[in-house]
């Protein structure tokens, strides 16, 4: 590994030193309201090295060794190390508990697996950075005394290994395929095997990785683990399994599938659209019929992993350089919503946190007439269930909006993908039949809260580090829905690079070793290597 490479992962080495800081700090010291400080300390440190990497344009990418560092991965970094320091605060309770060091340590060790599997440019890396975020999540749901607790992290446990095996199972196929690990490789071979007998090879491989894949993102029909397992573990717990497994295998499926898989992409769009239809339909009637509200949750998890493959398969129908045909990019409407959808969750699971005290708040009914006893919670509560439903002005409907659209214009000059209008048309109509229909549980909660009287007064003792993260996720969704411009142009930016990588990266030379070397000009400068310090353009 070259002294580049190593820079390039500074963000990742500083998260998982101070992961492993914290695991020994628990085990000798008594300090119990520290590790919280110190894991939001860890995760400011990485954004400032991030921060000192500039990011190349949208049109090259800087490739050492096996990452790979782009628009796609810095955008999805920084959205990773936010979400890290918002599930800080939401857990800043535990703190005054044993278990503190435990948790905190485990959360940076899934904020560095996160960060791995958005910069991988090879299968082994990817598979690296994936079961770097499962082991430290099996960690995080055995902590607890409840029986509840230790059924739901077996199930996630032995589930997990599954879809690990499922997924290693279709890399072999594709590396099969391709003969090599390297994703770039891997499309050049795929692209010169076309017709070669091979795409048997790679579209098995396909199908499997959306399987291994598919309990990441809670795609029906891998979805079944979630109900349960939300309703046995507490509200932090909970939503951190909303948002981290969702962008893991969202930036996977990206790299892989979407940008590495050339010759399949008619597989590709009716395993999407087909997946897309039966994950948010199921999802949302099941959740109708909830009374718990995590187990409620969970569902509304289900039928957004729906939505998001909209966009992916919008993605594999205008494959190639059609994508500039449709306003909204299928791959950017994709990671715009992810970004929506995790903020708005996180401040979900952040109000419930807050309300809860040494009983989880577990039913739907707790929350009536929030509004009175709480009511600065009732209306952040509020604001996320109207983005979770679409209803503008909020961020929640500029993220359908997208895909929605994307799905509309798929055909928009671009005759080779005419004869999908009616399916993608389909698809779009039951988008908004199923945003309809997730109006009728989210609607539910907010009219228990400011229409019902109380039966009883949740505590509100999960910690001030849970209201400022309520309050920070309220803002975020008002403000991205009031200007979504900025957000979703970067997120289209981010989708382009991606492609652009796979294409053809520029690979910026190993300057590292050159402000290293004692026979480097004096004129050189002595910053370290920075990610815009790319060679040509």
């Amino acid at each position: 590994m070259s002294n580049e490479t190593v820079y390039l992962l500074l963000p990742e080495i500083i998260l998982a030193l101070a992961a492993t800081l914290i695991y020994l700090g628990g085990a000798f010291l008594p300090a119990r309201g520290g590790w919280g400080w110190l894991s939001a300390g860890s995760i400011a440190a990485a954004a400032w090295a991030l921060n000192g990497q500039a990011t190349p344009d949208a049109a090259t990418s800087i490739v050492s060794g096996p990452i790979v560092v782009d628009q796609f991965a810095t955008t999805l970094s920084w959205a990773i190390l936010g979400a890290g320091l918002l599930f800080t605060m939401i857990a800043a309770r535990t703190s005054r508990q044993g278990e503190s060091s435990e948790f905190m340590g485990s959360l940076l060790l899934v904020l560095a697996g996160l960060m791995l599997v958005v910069l991988a440019n090879d299968l082994v890396l990817l598979f690296a950075g994936l079961e770097l975020i499962s082991i430290p999540t099996y960690v995080i749901l055995f902590l607890g005394r409840g029986r509840g607790m230790l059924e739901s992290g077996t199930k996630y446990f032995f589930l997990s290994v599954l879809s690990s095996a499922v997924l290693l199972y279709g890399f072999s196929f594709l590396y099969g395929a391709a003969g090599s690990t390297d994703l770039v490789e891997i499309r050049q071979a795929l692209v010169t095997a076309a017709g070669a007998g091979r795409a048997w090879f790679a579209s098995l491989a396909l199908v499997l990785i959306f399987a291994g894949l598919g309990f990441r993102l809670t795609a029906v029909p891998f979805h079944f683990y979630a109900p349960d397992v939300y309703q046995g573990t507490t509200n932090p717990n909970a939503g951190l399994l909303a948002v981290v497994p969702k962008i893991a295998a969202v930036a996977a499926l990206v790299r892989v599938v979407a940008v590495a898989m050339p010759g399949v992409e008619r597989l590709g769009w009716q395993v999407s659209l087909a997946l897309a239809l039966v994950t948010m339909t199921v999802g949302n009637l099941l959740a109708l019929q909830q009374r718990n509200v995590r187990r409620m949750l969970a569902y509304s998890s289900i039928a957004h992993a729906g939505y998001m493959l909209i966009g992916l398969a919008v993605s594999f129908a205008v494959a190639g350089g059609a994508t500039e045909a449709t306003h909204f990019d299928g791959l950017g409407a994709t990671v715009f919503y992810l970004l929506v959808y995790s903020v708005a969750t996180a401040g979900t699971f952040a109000a419930l946190t807050y309300l809860s005290g040494a009983k989880q708040l577990s039913s739907i009914d707790e929350l009536a007439g929030l509004a009175k006893t709480y009511p600065k919670t009732a209306a952040a509560l509020a604001v996320f269930m109207f983005s979770l439903t679409g209803l503008p002005p909020l961020a929640g409907f500029w993220g359908k909006f997208t895909l929605f659209t994307g799905a509309l214009g798929v055909d928009a000059r671009n005759p080779d993908s005419s004869g999908l209008w009616p399916w993608f048309l389909a698809l779009a109509i039951a988008g908004a039949l199923n945003a309809a229909i997730s109006a009728g549980y989210y609607l539910r909660i907010v009219g228990l809260m400011y229409f019902r009287g109380s039966t009883s007064v949740p505590e509100g003792r999960g910690g001030l580090g849970a209201a400022w993260a309520t309050a920070i996720c309220a803002a975020l969704v008002i403000g991205l829905g009031c200007r979504p411009g900025p957000a979703i142009e970067r997120a289209n930016v981010a989708s382009k690079s991606a492609r652009a990588m796979a294409a053809g990266p520029k690979v910026m030379p190993d300057t590292t070793a050159n402000l290293l070397s004692p026979a480097a000009p004096a004129a050189a400068s002595c910053d370290p290597p920075r990610r815009g310090a790319v060679a040509g353009k």
